[in-house]
């Protein structure tokens, strides 16, 4: 008996199990199989001649050892074509792949095996459900089913029992699908609607922009597919987010959008008022209910502009808004679907903030459907120049999301990974990726020239035939259709197409809809020219104290933090002792008020379960054992969600999440904070394309809040300004509130304003630091139960309104300022009036108080920020026959100093020119 004896063939299937966990955890196998697998990895890893004058010794002569030796090449052969065999996979259309046994994309030399092992037969079968076979039959098993027009990427998934539940539905079925002639029929019938709809178009309007999907024409069964198996599973909402290309299509096919009104929109019909500009077709949203196999689902396509992937959050907030409100938090119901093209898949940085949002509490949906429009070039720029990764899809490594790669012109793969991928997706709610390998028929747009820059791509291009008709060849080779069955479809459908555009040109302007429905049945569209009244916000004694009691008290077992204790303690008194309230207390009465009204609120931003500034603490923890209380969450049974949840450090995935909310939930409050309103900047797609415009080019409405806390503190450039200007420069049209507040009251009421009013749209709200615990800086209780908002604050300091010469109107925390200078010095010849509401202005309100000074001689507008920043150019532009003037900083291209020092010299020098008093010689030397 040799040392070798354990090594008999009966246990070789043991053997090779362990070395299969060996390889997923060394440490799993006890210590002497440990250090056989490691001596044996490194003899395999060693190429080398036999020397043959050696004598042979009995290790060498064992069969055995050979047999377990190239059952183990077997094995990595296997797990070679299931890790790497999609980078040889038959997915590029225009660049097909054919291989064989005899040519394997996978040397079997890379393994340590020959051509001369073909016949022989190896117990590694069972690997793939074989059972024991020849090398041959598992090598073409591999071929198969890695490397044919599905690639399929799934072994850096880290996660047992999803690798195992994605190999076996892979191998299960050897990558391919089986469908039945009629499912075969079907895909081949919304092949040719998308196909003949894109030809269609072309023919009919010659050199208008659509974006053609031809090239990519499976996208039409692949969506098809994804809400048809969906629907089957339980879905019963998919919420679509893409650019532009193929939008048309989606609309006509996947959406039932009607061609009629389609082919309208290409002849400038659509817009029968002036209420609001519009936006190009291939912008515009859409919903609809859909019958799919019985199944009545609602389907919605969000509209969105031109910066491609920036509709990726606002679809998957719009989808968790669903789950949350209407769904009752099961996110098996809804089906958020983005549609990326694959140059700014790879490019754009919002996919990878929202691909880090996908498995957050706050954030999740239960997983997100990226099927990929990868045309192989993006605009004019071939992949090489667009990416360092291998796929564009290589950002779902971030989350251990499958990829399937798919050849467009294999519709009845793409059906069958769409299938299998909505499967994966209810299986284990996390995101998944389809690549659907194609190409782009013309340029960019039809317009545009592409052989300029890729001769030779569109060389192949203009031989290759559309996916349809390669399709068609293949059902009628299949016997599965006639050509004169194939002509009767194409017949049909080009029929509907010129009965729908005939009706088209007969049509009139499609009238706008002025009544809303859905979650938004009740309200109104804003009107563009009207001023917003000021609504009844306040609320009862009764109530504030209500709420008072319950945000201060906790249950006995969570044990506070000390400082925690005397924060509630403060809040308690200041209502119930003092009847005054602060900021944080503000916050919390007008969302308990909402709460107690029967509306959810929802708060999200970096650090905003505490505030950045520690003044609001909605969030209290446990100091023993860290578990969290959310006090507004138990203000009475039944009531509604309060959701408060500290985000990632991002603020355009995140803002764009919080739009999509609130894009979807009008009775809710949404919220979005920045830890610093600095930090905005980093969201401004967010703000230029959706929070400013949403009604003037799509007719939707959003009543997002969000807070950019600001002031000039002498924390230098970039924690000062929230860059007010910004915002400013997107007003108009009554299209948002934008307010930078002197008192809690007034953010009380503008809180409960943006549900009362009987229409939507958003609130900025330039929040303090410093103020936020200012011993001024708060409202008595009474302004929060008799009173109302205040748009304009006069100053209530002045005693003889006769006796001032020079007024200033200001903002924010520069109040407090000038009003401590003023007490200083005396100085009451000088009125300080507040413009609470920057925007939409109550001019009318602002001449009345300005009319009840009769003696003044300038107006000054009085800012923090540098003169070319600031308000001041929205100011100048809306009271210029003031002839107002301005005091602040210089014009800086940097918004604050990063000297202490400096910015005290810097605030001193306004606060004393504002005032009209005498500057120190030091001061001087500024000339701000």
């Amino acid at each position: 008996m040799t040392r070798l004896d354990y090594l008999n063939p009966s246990n070789l299937h043991y053997i090779l199990a362990l070395y299969e966990q060996y390889k997923k955890d060394p440490n799993s196998v006890e210590p002497s199989w440990r250090n056989f697998f490691e001596g044996f990895e490194l003899a395999l890893s060693i190429n080398y001649e036999k020397d043959t004058t050696t004598p042979t010794t009995e290790y060498e002569n064992s069969e055995v050892v050979e047999q377990i030796s190239k059952e183990f090449k077997t094995i990595e052969l296997i797990n070679a074509y299931r890790s790497r065999g999609h980078l040889y996979a038959n997915t590029n259309p225009l660049e097909p792949k054919s291989y064989s046994v005899e040519n394997p994309p996978i040397k079997l030399k890379t393994v340590g095996l020959t051509q001369a092992d073909l016949d022989k037969t190896f117990q590694a079968g069972n690997e793939v459900g074989l059972g024991t076979t020849t090398l041959r039959e598992i090598l073409q098993f591999l071929i198969d089913t890695y490397c044919g027009t599905i690639g399929v990427e799934y072994t850096y998934i880290r996660i047992p029992k999803i690798q195992k539940w994605l190999k076996e539905r892979i191998e299960g079925s050897r990558n391919k699908p089986n469908f039945t002639p009629q499912k075969k029929k079907s895909i081949f019938f919304k092949l040719a609607q998308a196909t003949l709809f894109e030809e269609f178009l072309h023919r009919k309007f010659v050199g208008q922009k659509r974006f053609s999907l031809e090239g990519a024409e499976a996208i039409i069964p692949a969506l098809d597919g994804v809400i048809r198996h969906g629907a089957h599973e339980g879905i019963q909402e998919f919420v679509l987010g893409m650019a532009h290309r193929g939008r048309l299509n989606v609309l006509a096919n996947i959406m039932d959008k009607p061609y009629e009104k389609v082919f309208g929109e290409f002849q400038g019909k659509g817009v029968s008022d002036t209420t609001f500009d519009g936006d190009v077709k291939y912008h515009l949203g859409y919903s609809n209910d859909v019958q799919y196999n019985g199944h009545k689902v609602h389907i919605s396509l969000l509209p969105n502009p031109s910066h491609l992937e920036s509709v990726d959050p606002v679809t998957v907030g719009s989808a968790r808004a669903r789950i949350d409100l209407i769904y009752d938090r099961d996110i098996d119901r809804v089906l958020p679907i983005l549609i990326h093209g694959e140059g700014a898949l790879s490019g754009q940085g919002v996919v990878y903030e929202v691909i880090q949002m996908s498995r957050l509490l706050g954030y999740q949906v239960g997983g997100t459907m990226h099927i990929v429009i990868n045309n192989q070039i993006a605009f004019t720029t071939p992949p090489e120049q667009g990416r360092s990764s291998t796929y564009a899809t290589d950002v779902a490594k971030v989350t251990l999301s499958p990829v399937f790669h798919v050849n467009g012109d294999d519709p009845e793969a793409v059906a069958f990974v769409t299938q299998l991928a909505v499967d994966f997706r209810q299986a284990f709610n996390r995101d998944v990726f389809i690549d659907v390998v194609c190409y782009r028929k013309y340029g960019h747009n039809e317009g545009d020239e592409p052989s300029f820059t890729q001769p030779l791509l569109y060389k192949k291009i203009k031989k290759h035939p559309s996916s349809m008709r390669v399709y068609a060849q293949k059902l009628v080779e299949e016997g599965i259709m006639t050509p004169k069955e194939i002509k009767q479809i194409e017949t049909q459908i080009k029929n509907i197409l010129e009965e729908q555009l005939k009706k088209a040109k007969e049509a009139k302007d499609y009238p706008i809809p002025t009544e809303l429905g859905g979650r938004w049945k009740g309200l109104k569209l804003y009107d563009k020219h009207e001023l917003d009244p000021i609504p009844d916000t306040k609320i009862p004694e009764e109530t504030v104290k209500y709420i008072t009691e319950k945000i201060t008290q906790v249950p006995e077992n969570i044990k506070l933090h000390r400082v925690i204790k005397k924060l509630l303690n403060h809040r308690r008194e200041l209502v119930l002792e003092k009847g005054i309230i602060d900021w944080g207390l503000a916050e919390h009465l007008a969302w308990g008020s909402l709460l107690l009204e029967g509306h959810p609120i929802r708060l999200s931003g970096q650090d905003v379960e505490r505030g950045t500034f520690a003044h609001r603490h909605a969030v209290l923890f446990d100091q023993e054992k860290g578990k969290k209380y959310i006090p507004l969450k138990y203000l009475k049974p039944g009531q509604p969600p309060f959701y408060v949840f500290n985000s990632p450090l991002s603020e355009y995935g995140v803002l764009g999440f919080e739009f999509g909310y609130s894009f979807t939930a009008p009775n809710s409050l949404v919220m979005w904070e920045a830890q610093f309103g600095d930090f905005a900047n980093g969201a401004q797609i967010i703000f230029d394309q959706y929070i400013s415009s949403t009604k003037t080019k799509w007719q939707r409405m959003s009543g997002l809040v969000v807070l950019l806390p600001h002031g000039y503190e002498g924390q230098g450039p970039e924690h000062s300004s929230g860059r007010i200007e910004r915002v400013l420069n997107l007003c108009a049209e009554n299209n948002m509130f934008v307010c930078n507040f002197t008192t809690p009251a007034n953010l009380f009421h503008a809180f409960r304003r943006q549900l009362i009013l009987p229409y939507r749209k958003p609130l900025i709200v330039f929040t303090p630091k410093s103020i936020l615990r200012h011993p001024e800086c708060i409202s008595p209780v009474s302004d929060i139960t008799q009173g109302e908002f205040i748009p304009i604050i006069d100053d209530n300091e002045i005693k003889d309104k006769k006796a001032v010469k020079r007024i200033l109107l200001c903002s924010g925390k520069i109040y407090y300022d000038l009003v401590a200078e003023r007490r200083s010095a005396n100085k009451y010849d000088v009125a300080i009036i507040r413009l609470e509401q920057l925007y939409p202005l109550y001019e009318d309100k602002l001449q009345e108080i300005l009319k009840s000074y009769p003696n003044h001689e300038e107006i000054f507008w009085v800012q923090e920020e540098p003169i070319n920043m600031g308000a001041w150019s929205f100011i100048l532009r809306k009271l210029r026959y003031l002839n107002i003037e301005v005091i602040g900083r210089k014009e800086s291209p940097s918004p604050a100093t990063g000297s202490y020092s400096q910015h005290l010299r810097q605030q001193a020098y306004i606060i004393k020119k504002a005032l009209n008093l005498p500057v120190e010689a030091e001061l001087s030397k500024i000339k701000i």
